[in-house]
């Protein structure tokens, strides 16, 4: 039985509604329509044209008074019109080419709704088009044979509303998003839908992404999940793009199910605690030590990330902010907290490192309102400046700093220990030292509250307190529109920020002496730039009684900087407090570790008396603590918790070494500041990160610039 055809005159197409008209969307790439004397009606639909070409591949055979002639190459479109996505009025040209042994014939036809329409007049490769409305294109084309061929249907689709000056004025017809997704909560279980649009010559081809991850499924411009699953959650983008380039939507974050309830929650929760204590050039403190410990104890309680600094001269306080900033994101809750000498110029605060000349200065000393700017730039939930510092009027003839006025997010808090003008003071209460305001902070910081209204219960408290009347009267200023407080939960929306500040130690080891004795070590951090390294004698062996130990840095080697020296005696208050539910036989405390340039080598030493001969022996160890693992907070890399992949090792001073259970952390460079300063003066609106840049690119050098 012979296959059904239409028969098709070399003098052109015909008219809509007979013989040789498409079905919209239905010739796939290569069908044909074969000439031969049939009166059936048939068209470039599934199983209509493909049932005729059954000769060999490439050829086919003509039919009715052709029927005897030698096999014909067939038709070959080598161009097919691509799909276009223009604004309404916007002029181009489709495209169609073929290829045949004898000449070709071409006629366009379009679909307008879902009526087929043979174009009048369009009977050559290239159809110009002004975008008026959407529709679908098809191109036939025929040979002298009475083949004929259809190309692939594409789409004209017209945005017929596009914001003035969106589109560039020298489109090429790359991408250009016109619809982004927008934020989305929905239930457990819920379709979620999320949607763009883009426009572009050819028409771009879409990609959704989650959390950075490629969605192998979602590739157009609607993204659909029918029953949405907590794990859905995330930050979700779609990239549009075609042969001149590519282009991204905004950035959106979805919500599945389990905070719903919750009227507020944090995508993250990050905080920086300096303290300031031991000056070059102005009076010691004693308070910051106390109160920067105290607060990032709480703010743990919270949910929150810490990194709790101290003793920062300026290069060092610009790298651990510049670090800071760079971990905040949208819907994050940051606090960042100062406690040491500041003064107040014209409304600006400015924060002392310890390494500031007398008299203070801009250009010595860290603006507060450029922390809050750029913390503000990350589009950051709620941003929590906590000055625990004097504001006294200083220099008045100096320049302002120059910051750009805040944005109008009402996502600011300030908490100032003091007013305008005034003083901060700190108690000293037995062994420890605290200031007024952290006092009455830590009694209310863990409310379940306003954050605003925690700080209020503050502020009459200080009032309170005869100590401080007519002397000291804390301040709040801020923008907070929404009801947020710091105990509101943690949701995390797209990839969990990284972890830094915390989990930083080594695991405790254990070493063994050649006499058969064993010592435990312990590492702990009371602040993120000072670690103490403790030991404890196991139970020791039955031949030797009088035993002790000893932690020191050997004398045969190089003094890095005098560190366990360089403590203030309140850290080691607070070392013997947090220590004393569990005793130790000796203490090595690193402080300063963001100083550090080389590997730091400590000696244990174990004393004991040999029960045979009465004789007193000393037996050592010596530790090697990489200087990555002391400084990693001012590395480049990031703050994920450290895989202990390098086996530091034990050994005794004539060489032997003895391996340990134990690792370091990977190798990550330290801040270098340069003898050269590289920053700018306060007044340069270079940024934070900038100078970061500049101190890690610089060599070893002094500890400040």
């Amino acid at each position: 039985m012979s296959p059904r055809v239409v028969a098709l005159g070399t003098e052109g197409p015909r008219e809509p509604g007979r013989l040789g008209e498409p079905e919209p969307g239905a010739a796939p790439r290569g069908r044909r329509l074969l000439g031969a004397h049939h009166a059936g009606r048939c068209s470039a639909g599934p199983g209509a044209a493909c049932r005729a070409g059954r000769g060999r591949p490439g050829l086919v055979r003509s039919g009715g008074r052709g029927a005897g002639r030698a096999m014909q190459p067939a038709i070959v479109i080598t161009e097919q019109p691509v799909s276009v996505s223009v604004p309404v009025g916007y002029s181009f040209t489709l495209r169609c080419r073929a290829e045949a042994r004898t000449s070709l014939q071409y006629q366009w036809f379009c679909q307008r709704q879902s009526v087929c329409c043979q174009i009048p007049g369009a009977t050559k490769q290239d159809l110009p088009i002004t975008a008026q409305q959407t529709q679908l294109y098809t191109c036939r084309v025929n040979d002298l044979y009475r083949n004929a061929v259809f190309s692939d249907w594409v789409k004209v689709e017209v945005h017929p509303c596009v914001a003035r000056g969106l589109l560039p004025q020298l489109w090429q017809g790359e991408p250009v998003i016109i619809l982004n997704p927008t934020e989305q909560k929905v239930e457990v279980g819920k379709p979620l839908l999320l949607q763009c649009a883009a426009m572009g010559v050819p028409a771009p081809s879409y990609q959704w992404y989650c959390n950075g991850n490629v969605l192998e499924h979602q590739k157009k411009k609607k993204l659909w999940i029918t029953h949405a699953k907590v794990s859905d959650s995330g930050t979700y983008l779609c990239c549009a793009s075609n042969s001149h380039g590519e282009h991204w939507t905004n950035a959106v974050d979805v919500h599945i199910g389990s905070c719903r309830s919750e009227k507020f929650f944090a995508t993250g929760k990050i905080a920086l605690l300096v303290g300031n204590n031991r000056y070059q050039h102005h009076p010691n403190l004693m308070a910051p030590v106390t109160d920067v410990f105290e607060l990032s104890v709480l703010l743990k309680q919270l949910g929150f990330q810490v990194v709790s600094l101290l003793d920062l001269n300026k290069a060092e306080m610009v790298t651990a902010v510049s670090r800071f900033l760079q971990l905040l994101g949208k819907g994050v809750y940051a606090i960042f907290y100062y406690a040491g000498h500041g003064y107040e110029h014209l409304g600006r605060n400015y924060m002392v490192p310890i390494d500031a000349p007398q008299p203070y200065a801009p250009e010595n000393c860290i603006s507060v309102q450029r922390i809050l700017q750029k913390m503000q730039q990350q589009q950051t939930a709620l941003n929590l400046i906590l000055l625990d510092t004097c504001r006294k009027w200083y220099n008045l003839e100096c320049a302002l700093s120059q910051v750009q006025p805040l944005e109008p997010w009402g996502n600011i808090v300030y908490g100032y220990a003091t007013c305008e003008d005034a003083e901060a003071y700190e108690l000293q209460d037995g062994e420890f030292s605290s200031g007024i305001f952290m006092k009455y902070l830590k009694k209310h910081i863990l409310q379940e509250k306003k954050v605003t209204h925690m700080l209020e219960d503050v502020l009459e408290d200080i009032g309170r307190d005869p100590l401080v009347t007519g002397k000291q009267v804390m301040e709040i200023k801020h923008t907070l529109k929404e009801a947020r407080s710091l105990t509101d939960p943690i949701c995390p929306l797209g990839a969990a920020v990284e972890r830094w500040g915390c989990g930083q130690e080594p695991p405790r080891e254990t070493v063994t002496f050649p006499c058969g004795a064993r010592a435990e070590l312990r590492f702990q951090h009371l602040f993120s730039n000072v670690m103490s390294v403790c030991a404890k004698l196991q139970d020791p062996p039955a031949h030797i009684t009088d035993a002790h130990l000893m932690l020191r840095q050997p004398t045969e080697v190089d003094d890095v900087a005098n560190l366990e020296e360089s403590r203030p005696d309140q850290v080691e208050s607070l070392l013997a407090s947090v220590c004393k539910q569990e005793e130790q036989d000796c203490i090595f405390q690193l402080c300063g570790l963001q100083k550090i340039q080389v590997d730091v080598v400590l000696q244990l030493d174990l004393h004991y008396t040999q029960l045979s001969t009465k004789k007193r022996t000393c037996e050592s160890l010596q530790k090697i603590l990489p200087k990555s693992l002391l400084g990693q907070f001012f590395s480049q890399r990031n703050y994920a918790q450290p895989k202990y992949q390098n086996t530091p090792t034990w050994a005794d001073p004539k060489g032997q070494q003895a391996s340990l259970r134990t690792g370091a952390g990977h190798s990550l460079p330290s801040s270098n500041p340069s003898n050269s300063s590289s920053e700018p003066e306060e007044n340069d609106e270079s940024s934070l990160s900038e100078l970061c840049s500049a101190l890690l690119r610089a060599g070893p050098g002094q500890d400040h610039p």
